[in-house]
């Protein structure tokens, strides 16, 4: 069965919840007790309420909202969402283990930069996913000095994509499709 990116419906909200917890990364001492203690809201009433209201925020503003699903069946599978303030900011940004190294992370960042439209992007990432970072630095965003404890358990660090100059975006173009 194939895997579809699309845009993000109302009726995903739940599904969307139980994703992100379902793609947490088990290492540097992360255990199912400690998820579920410090990201079980996320499957919550509140936790999926949030995630409907954003959904409407993408629905009413899509040039201030960004989020694409990976659909596998009717199983969500992945996501990738953004928002621009008076930055653009990328994340959450999660995928299953199971359809991790197919592909589809690289779909969901061409559209997610197609959308961002070469403004400078930042976002968080997990000190210690390195493949994450890897993934992140691919496409030219850079470690920044910031970091954050996070519920006093996970370094996050910052990292930024600037703006790309022209001669950058045509060679960032050429990137993402591979060539």
């Amino acid at each position: 069965m194939d895997y579809l990116i699309d845009s993000v419906r109302g009726e995903d909200a739940p599904a969307l919840a139980h994703t992100l917890l379902a793609a947490w990364n088990r290492d540097a001492g992360i255990d199912e007790a400690w998820i579920r203690a410090h990201r079980a809201d996320a499957v919550t009433g509140e936790g999926i309420a949030q995630w409907q209201r954003f959904i409407q925020e993408v629905e009413r503003q899509p040039a201030q909202r960004f989020c694409r699903v990976v659909r596998h069946g009717d199983e969500i599978v992945g996501l990738l969402c953004g928002r621009r303030d008076e930055t653009i900011s990328l994340g959450p940004m999660y995928l299953l283990q199971q359809v991790q190294g197919r592909g589809i992370g690289r779909q969901l960042m061409a559209a997610f930069l197609t959308w961002a439209g070469g403004a400078p992007i930042r976002l968080w990432v997990t000190a210690y996913n390195e493949r994450a970072i890897r993934f992140y630095e691919h496409y030219g965003f850079e470690a920044t000095s910031e970091r954050h404890l996070w519920r006093n358990k996970l370094w996050n660090l910052r990292m930024t994509r600037r703006a790309p100059r022209n001669n950058e975006a045509n060679h960032s173009e050429r990137l993402q499709a591979g060539t």
